[in-house]
């Protein structure tokens, strides 16, 4: 599965993702995107599915036209000590996440 980490998400986390292709908005040069480009981008580019923290993005996008899944981590912060208990439920979602769809991942 292809997997783009969005910007709030600290890079380090990709090395947890086994088993995936991993990259993250700043390797693609989005960095700075407004979430709707971003997300047409990721569908274009094949991307399966975007891992952000921004819990309101179902709030702000029509998902049913990007093209890709979405895993919203939350978590106390995005430091990645926060975020490394959640890689076991993360991996379980990522196999589940649906184009269009969101799947949160919390504590």
């Amino acid at each position: 599965m292809r997997v783009l980490l969005d910007e709030s998400i600290p890079r380090q986390l990709a090395r947890q993702l086994i088993g995936h292709e991993v990259r993250t908005v700043s390797q693609q040069g989005w960095r700075g995107l407004k979430n709707g480009l971003l997300l047409k981008q990721a569908g274009a580019h094949r991307f399966d599915v975007l891992v952000t923290a921004d819990q309101n993005i179902e709030h702000q996008q029509n998902l049913a036209s990007v093209g890709v899944g979405i895993v919203v981590l939350a978590a106390v912060t995005n430091r990645i000590e926060d975020l490394i208990p959640l890689v076991p439920r993360l991996l379980r979602a990522l196999a589940a996440v649906q184009v269009g769809k969101v799947v949160t991942v919390g504590q």
